[in-house]
């Protein structure tokens, strides 16, 4: 196992004030920032994205800045509300800035849905596997009154499983991350062998 740290970025999917998505973002980052990960915590309620354009989104420093963060990551965390069985659409517009930079990487998602949240997390997972991520193969949902309440998680459930996803994120996170790097670095015939720098 490598002593190299493990890099989260937690994107926060929701623009709500009192977000319960924001939450469980905030803690899952506590935890993981406990157990020796660095956590990035991304929040567009206070850090506003544009509205993708192709023609206009990949200039300027504000989007360098964010490809950095996001391509210094091994693991995308994602938390997002459940809006009409999808994602929001904060978290969509993050998600249709990137490709290239995601393609190894393990995406980890929390979702708020009073519905179970599976269809949300099925259109994360497309996304993952268009850009050539990897996903834990299950998430974690949870119910905005019942397990989470007035900026606490109150489900004892809910935390175990979110205590479990954690754990799994930080073991095959960093499992993939060393691939990673070890196939970048390689000339073995890979996925990743077309994101090599020359």
């Amino acid at each position: 196992m490598s002593d190299r740290s493990l890099n989260i970025l937690a994107v926060i999917g929701s623009l709500h004030r009192e977000s319960a998505t924001r939450t469980v973002i905030h803690h899952a980052a506590e935890q993981l920032q406990a157990d020796g990960c660095i956590v990035d915590i991304l929040d567009f309620e206070k850090e506003p994205l544009a509205l993708y354009n192709p023609d206009t989104a990949h200039e300027g420093p504000a989007f360098a800045a964010l490809r950095a963060r996001v391509e210094k990551a091994d693991v995308i965390l994602l938390g997002t509300p459940d809006y009409h069985g999808s994602i929001s659409s904060a978290m969509k517009n993050f998600l249709d800035h990137f490709w290239h930079e995601f393609a190894g990487k393990l995406f980890a998602t929390i979702v708020a849905s009073h519905e179970k949240g599976l269809t949300v997390t099925d259109q994360l997972r497309t996304v993952a596997r268009q850009c050539y991520a990897w996903t834990l193969p299950y998430a974690v949902a949870f119910t905005d009154g019942h397990d989470v309440k007035g900026g606490k998680i109150i489900g004892e459930q809910f935390k175990q499983r979110l205590e479990m996803m954690l754990r799994d994120a930080r073991v095959y996170g960093q499992l993939l991350a060393q691939q990673r790097r070890a196939d970048l670095a390689g000339t073995d015939p890979c996925f990743l062998a077309r994101h090599r720098k020359l």
